[in-house]
């Protein structure tokens, strides 16, 4: 691996030939790309079962699938996001024409995390190649097996100069972020999303932050129990919990929280058998660390449901917790594992006192077949996106943008909104000459009436 500052030179120097700026190269570079997942399909899922014990259908659902669906949606539509849009113009620019270009910004840096490390590494890779930036990524070195396996792809994939991947800890994040980049995209957590704000405010660079945060889950009295629990315990314990938008507590009408905790236990063994640990469907921890992280969390908490932990194999149950306390470790920081706290409210105050006690979530769920108390709910409080009457399913329309809002994020991608936001929108007006309005040019006297008029009546 050549250095960080010879790389980025590199790259400068291939963005200054011009080529990213042909639709048809970025398109042509993003159908090898293509190909060159397709053969590798089983390497994904052998690389993801090494690193969580993931199965071959949770990788296609959540991961591979996900990532292929965006490089078509990208191909198809690459050419129609790239022409220049035409808009109108005020009376104000007659005659003129004008126009929105998009253009891209040029380096870019993507960071990327350890949960979903395929897809949210490639997703923005490919939104970045396709608004005709060159792109550093950096995967996580967490997951070790995948984030190698990436880094391959983009070598066979990619020059040098348009696209490359370097892995490794916190010192190559720091290299790299001590180096001047046109736009940085960064998925990860709040502490990490702040030194990555800190670090773009010194050359005044844009940056998109993926973050997280505690998302709640409200769920009332006039839900169907097994269909609601079903839907909870799959977006819950997907990937283990290890999930930026995975409900991270539930706020549950109090007079049926006995019989829903009840459902919830039938849908998780219905999900992953009596001997869960045994199941080839439940992943596991991504390290130790992250495993005592939230084995921690579970001392002193009332167990419902679940509890078992085996640090050697980095294996924690599905485990229910009945009403923590608001201060207690699993309510002030974002669980991001298979631990569900289990709240309960009477009235919409209960709901407001408990959310208010948080920071903006990335994610917010309501069931009930109340439209009123849902749409009271969706506009009431802010929130990155959400789902009535299920969980993440937001994340997989790409005709919805895809982000948080205060400490849970800010920018978005996902489809057209990812290529935006690695464009740089160029406003152009282009006058005609073919008659020249006098009014505008000085000398001003005896024209301020007729100016007047004109903004009254024709702006």
């Amino acid at each position: 691996m050549k250095a960080i500052p010879e790389i980025i030179v590199k790259q400068k120097e291939y963005f200054k030939s011009g080529k990213t700026k042909s639709v048809a190269f970025r398109i042509s570079i993003l159908k090898a790309l293509k190909e060159e997942l397709e053969a590798n399909e089983q390497a994904v899922f052998n690389a993801l079962k090494l690193d969580f014990k993931k199965s071959e259908f949770e990788t296609y659902l959540s991961e591979y699938s996900m990532v292929m669906s965006q490089l078509n949606l990208v191909i198809k539509n690459l050419k129609k996001w790239a022409k220049p849009q035409r808009v109108s113009s005020s009376l104000l620019l007659f005659p003129a024409h004008s126009f929105i270009y998009k253009e891209p910004y040029g380096s870019v840096l993507i960071i990327s995390p350890w949960n979903y490390p395929f897809i949210l590494a490639l997703e923005p890779l490919i939104l970045a190649i396709a608004a005709g930036n060159t792109v550093v990524l950096k995967p996580s070195e967490l997951t070790e097996n995948t984030s190698r396996l990436i880094s391959n792809l983009v070598k066979n994939v990619f020059p040098e100069g348009l696209a490359t991947s370097i892995v490794g800890g916190v010192d190559v994040a720091t290299a790299l972020l001590n180096q001047r980049w046109d736009y940085i995209f960064f998925t990860g957590s709040v502490s990490v999303g702040k030194i990555i704000a800190q670090a773009a405010a010194k050359h005044l660079t844009p940056v998109t932050l993926e973050l997280g945060g505690k998302s709640p889950c409200i769920i009332d009295d006039t839900v169907d129990l097994k269909l609601t629990a079903k839907r909870v315990v799959w977006g819950k314990f997907l990937n283990a919990g290890q999930t930026c938008i995975a409900p991270d507590y539930i706020l549950v009408k109090k007079q049926i929280k006995a019989d829903f905790t009840k459902a919830l236990i039938e849908e998780i063994k219905q999900a992953y058998g009596n001997d869960i640990k045994a199941s080839e469907d439940f992943p596991r921890i991504i390290n130790e660390k992250n495993t005592q992280r939230l084995a921690n969390m579970l001392n002193q908490e009332t167990i419902s449901f679940g509890g078992e932990i085996d640090k050697t194999t980095c294996y924690i149950a599905p485990t229910l917790l009945d009403n923590p306390d608001l201060d207690s470790p699993v309510m002030q920081e974002e669980i991001f594992g298979p631990i569900l706290p289990i709240l309960t409210f009477e009235t919409e105050q209960d709901i407001e006192s408990v959310i208010s006690q948080y920071e903006k979530p990335l994610a917010f769920y309501v069931f009930s077949n109340n439209k009123a108390f849902s749409k009271g709910l969706i506009e009431r409080f802010s929130f990155g996106g959400g789902v009535i009457n299920d969980t993440l399913m937001h994340f997989g329309n790409d005709k919805l943008p895809f982000g948080g809002v205060g400490f849970s994020g800010m920018g978005n991608y996902h489809g057209k909104f990812g290529f935006d936001t690695f464009s740089h929108h160029k406003a152009i007006v282009n006058r005609k000459n073919w008659i020249d309005p006098p009014v505008r040019y000085a000398p001003y006297q005896g024209k301020l009436k007729w100016l007047k008029l004109f903004f009254k009546y024709f702006t």
